[in-house]
């Protein structure tokens, strides 16, 4: 037999898509030519799979070797497809069972002794396959835990070429040193889940109206504004916001690891992500870091890695325009896409984001006695950094004040913790998970403006109380959907049914930056005390 087939698997975005590689043993001078759109990685692997295959005692033909990858009209990119390709040229040669391949899923990138590598986006890859009716995908050994994810396919893990066609055979599999992943559990200990474990809510000394502006994001998935002088405990509270969230469902959980894999800081050990992430890059990052990126292999940035977790951007004011410029869409619609000349990748983008700033430049304009020396201008540009359709989708603005000598002082025995405001975050969140049961959404912060109104509306008094405030200008209407939203998350923390007028009052004041009333949640006032 002349001609071999295997299947392998191109990834666009998180979506993946089935791959028919063919190889054609024809007569000719001695070549190999790959065709169907390929890139220079993948380009390469001409010469990854010849080496692999000699190096592993098996004989290349010495004849013309054409493999076609289609659909031919697709950009592939990656190494990933070199076990798909060599095998499919020896099972072309005769040199192995072309039927037990024919129907099977082939990832893995070829070294030239014939060790199988590991290769990012497995997971993905594995869920395209079961979707497109695939049962069966071979896989590196090191990213065999990570495929096994999937349910309904069975999963073989191989640590070489040779040990792929031993198997093949029926015969005993060489004994072949194990192969390193991509990423580990020790080498990602700093900006794994260890990092924010030992986080305590009441480490956060003063500031309860900040806290309650946490614990009202952490419930409803709303973005938060923190604004304050340097040592306030704007990061402190940004960085204890993760440790309020619930465990990942099922459905998210395998939404996160995809992304994670395709980035390739999925730990080989750790092959699902149960907790929410948590990313808080540096101001100086690049657009291509915050959003995602790349010509030919688009990758994600930030943004998607912090899908169903929490995005901090610490010092806002420092970032790049443009990169705060580009959290408009993702914060509008929990998706971004990433336009190329030859490509393009949707990744999804549902986050809370939190951003942290100063007050000015310097840092000092607070209180009575400020010694601040900045500018109005200064201040001014300064503070138009962080543009105003940006803040408008933001939820939450809390401006914090510097914490108090006493209360840097006193301990902390009365201050609520982390597992005590979770426990009401939870509660809130399943109220939530219950309402919205059968639509797309998950918690009040996705779910639009005319939604809420038409199917979940407030009290009249409520709604009529917003809409004075709207009409005289001291709200967009953009901020009176958001403040529907926290009104609602508001009403879960307490356990009504409804959001009354003094739920839509305090939404409000979350919204403004105004006074917050002293009971919370469990004993809201009534709506003359935060009037």
């Amino acid at each position: 037999m002349s001609l071999g087939r295997t299947r392998a698997v191109t990834l666009e975005g998180v979506r993946g898509r089935v791959v028919e590689v063919e190889a054609d043993i024809g007569s000719g001078l001695p070549k190999m030519v790959l065709v169907g759109l390929p890139d220079t990685s993948l380009n390469e692997s001409k010469d990854r799979c010849r080496a692999a295959v000699i190096n592993s005692g098996e004989t290349w033909p010495n004849r013309r070797v054409t493999v076609a990858l289609s659909p031919a009209s697709l950009p592939k990119s990656g190494s990933q497809y070199d076990l798909a390709i060599a095998l499919a040229v020896l099972a072309a040669a005769g040199a192995v069972p072309a039927e037990p391949i024919r129907d099977a899923v082939l990832l893995g990138e070829l070294a030239l002794d014939g060790r199988l590598r590991a290769v990012p986006g497995v997971l993905p890859a594995t869920l395209a396959a079961a979707q497109a009716g695939c049962r069966r995908v071979m896989v590196p050994e090191v990213n065999a835990t990570e495929a096994g994810v999937v349910d309904g396919i069975s999963v073989v893990a191989v640590r070489s070429l040779a040990h792929a066609v031993a198997l093949l055979r029926g015969e005993e599999p060489p004994d072949d040193p194990p192969v390193e992943p991509l990423a580990t559990t020790e080498n990602l200990s700093w900006q794994g889940e260890d990092r924010w474990s030992g986080l305590d809510f009441a480490d956060v000394r003063g500031q309860p109206a900040a806290r309650r502006c946490v614990e009202v994001a952490a419930a409803g998935g709303h973005h938060l504004f923190l604004e304050g002088p340097p040592g306030a405990g704007k990061t402190m509270l940004a960085e204890r916001l993760p440790g309020l969230l619930p465990d990942l469902e099922p459905e998210a959980s395998l939404e996160v690891s995809a992304v994670h894999s395709i980035a390739g800081v999925l730990p080989a050990d750790a092959p699902l992500v149960t907790r929410p992430p948590f990313l808080d890059p540096h101001h100086t990052a690049s657009i291509a870091a915050i959003v995602g990126g790349g010509s030919r292999i688009i990758r994600p940035g930030a943004m998607s890695l912090a899908h169903r977790g929490v995005l901090f951007l610490d010092e806002a004011p420092e970032f790049a325009c443009h990169v705060l410029e580009a959290l408009r869409q993702p914060l509008e619609r929990g998706s971004i896409c990433i336009g190329r000349a030859e490509r393009s990748a949707t990744f999804p983008a549902h986050f809370v984001l939190v951003l942290a700033a100063n007050p000015c430049p310097c840092g000092l304009d607070f209180g009575k006695d400020a010694r601040c020396e900045c500018t109005q201008a200064a201040k001014r540009r300064y503070k138009d950094r962080v543009s105003g359709p940006v803040r408008d989708r933001i939820d939450i603005y809390r401006k914090v004040e510097p914490v108090r000598r006493h209360e840097v002082r006193d301990e902390l025995g009365g201050v609520e913790g982390t597992s005590v405001v979770a426990s009401r975050v939870a509660a809130a969140r399943a109220r939530q998970q219950q309402r919205y049961s059968g639509t797309p959404w998950r918690v009040n912060g996705e779910v639009p403006g005319p939604a809420l109104r038409a199917t979940w509306p407030v009290h009249a008094t409520g709604a009529a109380w917003l809409e004075e405030h709207l009409a005289a200008g001291h709200i967009s209407a953009r901020g009176a959907d958001r403040a529907l939203r926290l009104a609602w998350t508001v009403a879960d923390l307490r356990g009504d049914d409804r959001p009354m007028l003094d739920h839509v009052k305090i939404a409000y004041a979350l919204r403004l930056s105004e006074p917050l009333p002293a009971a919370w949640p469990t004993d809201l006032p009534l709506a003359a005390e935060v009037a």
